[in-house]
C-alpha cells in the first residue's frame, strides 16, 4: 500500500507530493492513520531555512490527530482504533540531567515530530507511543489538531506568568486566540496586540472576550503584569517591556525570533523579567488537555486538503485567516 505525503526537499522551496510505502512502526511505536494535522509557524521556519533542515526529504507537521491502526513490538499503551494526538516533542533520551529533573523539553537529544522524524503532512505517521496524547472527546479532529502545538506552547508560555491578572498577547494567531480563551475563562484581563491596521484580528480578539485590542506599537490602557510574545519579532521585546509594570514578565514563546534590538536598562529595571519557552513536556500536554476538556476552546480551524499544504502555509504567512490552518485527509 502506498502513502501520500507532502515533503520538503530543499529549504525555501514548495512542498512536493511524494508517494512512499506506508511506514512501519518499530519497537514502542504506533502507526497512525492521520485525519488532521495543524499548520504551525514553526513549519514556516523550517521551510524558510530559519531552522536547519536535518535531512531531505522531510515531511513536516507536528499537530497530528489520527487513529492507531497498528502497533510495533513492546507497544501496549493504546489499542488499534484509539484516537491520539502527536505533538512537537516526539522523544527524549530519558536520562540526561534535564530529563531527570522533569525538564525533558530541554533534552539535548530530543526528537521532534515533523523535523527529526516525519510528521503529519501525510496520510500515515509513526510515533513513539510514550509521547502520544489522549485527546478530549468533545473536540472533533480538526478542532483538536491546533491544541497540539498552538495550544500546548501557548499553555507553557501562559504558565510562566501564573499571577498575571492583566495579560498582554502579542501576535494574535493560533496560540494567542486559544490562550486568550483560557485566560478569560480564568478571570484574567486580556489585551491583544496585532499588526498595525489589522482591524479584523482586533475584532476577533474582542469577540473572544479580550478587554482591549490594538496595535503592537500602541501602549495598552494599563500596565501589563505579563506579556506573551507569539509573533517572532525581536523588536517586540522592548515594546512589551515598556508595556509591563514593575515585576512584569515578558515571555518569548517562539522557537525562532529575529534579533532583539538593544534597549535602555530602564525598561528592564524594576525586577522585570525576559524569558523564553522551549518546546514542551508530556506533563504540559496532560495539564493543557485537562483545561481544554473543561473549557471547550474554539480553535477556529480553517481546513485545507492535504494536497493544498503549500496554500495553507502561504495563507498562514500572510495572515489570511483568524484561528488555525488544519490539513485534512478526508
Amino acid at each position: 500500500m502506498q502513502d501520500l505525503a507532502m515533503a520538503l526537499v530543499a529549504p525555501r522551496s514548495p512542498l512536493e507530493p511524494m508517494r512512499r510505502p506506508v511506514p512501519e512502526p518499530g519497537h514502542g511505536e504506533v502507526l497512525i492513520e492521520v485525519s488532521a494535522c495543524g499548520v504551525c509557524r514553526t513549519d514556516l521556519h523550517i521551510l524558510d531555512g530559519e531552522l536547519p533542515m536535518p535531512r531531505s526529504p522531510l515531511v513536516p507537521g507536528h499537530e497530528i490527530v489520527g487513529r492507531i491502526i497498528a502497533a510495533g513490538a513492546g507497544s501496549s499503551r493504546f489499542r488499534p482504533g484509539d484516537r491520539v494526538g502527536v505533538p512537537w516533542l516526539g522523544g527524549t533520551c530519558g536520562h540526561c540531567r534535564h530529563c531527570a529533573a522533569g525538564r525533558e523539553n530541554l533534552c539535548d537529544d530530543a526528537v521532534f515530530t515533523g523535523y527529526h522524524r516525519d510528521g503529519g503532512y501525510a496520510r500515515h505517521a509513526v510515533a513513539d507511543e510514550r509521547f502520544c496524547l489522549a485527546l478530549p472527546p468533545a473536540y472533533d479532529d480538526a478542532h483538536a489538531a491546533p491544541l497540539l502545538c498552538a495550544g500546548l506552547i501557548g499553555y507553557r508560555a501562559y504558565a510562566m506568568a501564573p499571577h498575571a491578572g492583566r495579560l498582554g498577547l502579542y501576535g494574535f494567531g493560533a496560540a494567542a486566540h486559544l490562550i486568550a480563551q483560557v485566560a478569560v475563562a480564568e478571570g484574567r484581563e486580556v489585551f491583544a496586540f496585532t499588526r498595525r491596521g489589522d482591524e479584523r484580528s482586533q475584532a476577533f480578539a474582542r469577540s473572544l472576550g479580550c478587554a482591549w485590542a490594538g496595535s503592537s506599537e500602541d501602549a495598552p490602557p494599563a500596565p501589563l503584569d505579563a506579556a506573551l510574545l507569539f509573533a517572532p519579532v525581536g523588536g517586540l521585546v522592548p515594546a512589551a517591556l515598556a508595556a509591563t509594570g514593575k515585576a512584569g514578565v515578558v515571555v518569548c514563546a517562539g522557537i525562532h525570533m529575529s534579533d532583539v534590538p538593544s534597549f535602555p536598562y530602564r525598561l528592564l529595571w524594576g525586577e522585570r523579567v525576559v524569558r523564553s519557552v522551549a518546546n514542551l513536556t508530556r506533563a504540559d500536554g496532560e495539564a493543557f488537555m485537562a483545561i481544554a476538556a473543561r473549557t471547550r476552546l474554539d480553535a477556529r480551524p480553517v481546513a485545507y486538503p492535504l494536497e493544498r499544504a503549500n496554500e495553507a502555509l502561504e495563507d498562514l504567512r500572510r495572515g489570511a485567516f483568524d484561528g488555525a490552518a488544519v490539513l485534512v485527509t478526508a
